[in-house]
C-alpha cells in the first residue's frame, strides 16, 4: 500500500507578489488516514493541498505520493491517485449535464464504454445525485453541486481524498449528508476546512498551521483540547466543546 503515503518534505511556496504562504512543511499520511489541516485564513492550507494534486509544484522541497516524487512529468499518474474537491465546486463543474461532468474523466483515461458507464453510475450512487444525472449543474442547489463534485471525483477511483473547505456554505442538512458520506470513504482523507466540528467526525489526527507553517500535529482531541495552541494559531473550540454561556450561569 505504498503508493497511498503521502509526504512532505521542507515545503515552501511563494508567490509572484512575495507572499510566502508555506514555510517548510513537513509531514507524512499513511493509508487509510483521515487527517484535517486547520488553521486560520491566510495560514497556507489551501497552498499546501494545491500540491497534493499537483496544480503547484514544489518551488522548494518535495511532495511523494507513495514511489512518486511530484514533478511535471509524474503529475498525470499522481493525479490518478490523488482526488481533489475544491472548496468551490463551480471549479469543478463545466459540462452540460450531471452525467457528463462525473463521465469526463474517466473518458479521459480512455476507459471502455461499459466501464465508464459502471464508475458513473456508482458514483452517482454513492453520492445520492442519480436522480440528477440529467439536469444542468448550474441548476443545482450549493449541497447537490457539492455531492455531484465529490462524484465526478470518486468515479476515477481514487486511493486518496482532498478537500478543500468541503461544508463551506452548506445548509446544516446538507453538511449532515456530506459528512456521511465522507465517512464512507474508507482510503485515505486530507481535509482543510474551519469546519472544527466536521473534524472530530471525520478525522482522528488533525494538522495545525499558522502563518505557513505546521504548529502542531497530533490526536484532534489532543489537539482541540489546547486552548494555548488554538488562541495562539487564531482558533477556537469546536462549538461542542465550547461552554454554554447562557448555561454556565444558571
Amino acid at each position: 500500500m505504498s503508493h497511498h503515503i503521502v509526504e512532505v518534505q521542507d515545503l515552501k511556496h511563494t508567490y509572484p507578489d512575495n507572499t510566502a504562504a508555506v514555510r517548510g512543511i513537513s509531514f507524512r499520511i499513511h493509508h487509510g488516514e483521515s487527517v484535517a489541516v486547520v488553521g486560520a485564513n491566510g495560514a497556507g492550507k489551501s497552498t499546501l493541498l494545491l500540491h497534493l494534486n499537483g496544480y503547484l509544484t514544489p518551488q522548494s522541497g518535495t511532495v511523494r505520493i507513495g514511489d512518486f516524487p511530484l514533478t511535471r512529468e509524474t503529475v498525470k499518474d499522481i493525479r490518478r491517485t490523488v482526488g481533489m474537491i475544491f472548496q468551490d465546486p463551480d471549479d469543478q463543474l463545466f459540462m452540460p449535464t450531471v452525467y457528463e461532468d462525473v463521465a469526463f474523466g474517466p473518458l479521459n483515461l480512455g476507459l471502455p464504454a461499459e466501464e465508464v458507464e459502471q464508475r458513473v453510475q456508482q458514483a452517482l450512487s454513492r453520492t445520492g445525485v442519480e436522480h440528477l444525472s440529467e439536469r444542468p449543474p448550474y441548476k443545482l442547489s450549493g449541497g447537490e453541486k457539492r455531492a455531484v463534485a465529490i462524484a465526478t471525483v470518486l468515479a476515477m477511483s481514487p486511493d486518496i481524498l482532498v478537500m478543500d473547505e468541503p461544508t463551506s456554505n452548506l445548509d446544516p442538512r446538507s453538511r449532515r449528508s456530506l459528512i456521511e458520506l465522507l465517512a464512507g470513504f474508507h482510503h485515505t482523507k486530507i481535509i482543510a476546512t474551519h469546519d472544527l466540528d466536521m473534524v472530530m467526525d471525520l478525522c482522528e489526527r488533525t494538522i495545525v498551521i499558522h502563518e505557513g507553517r505546521i504548529t502542531a500535529d497530533g490526536p484532534t482531541a489532543a489537539i482541540f483540547s489546547d486552548d494555548q495552541l488554538l488562541r495562539r494559531s487564531h482558533l477556537e473550540q469546536p462549538l461542542r466543546m465550547q461552554v454554554c454561556p447562557v448555561c454556565s450561569k444558571r
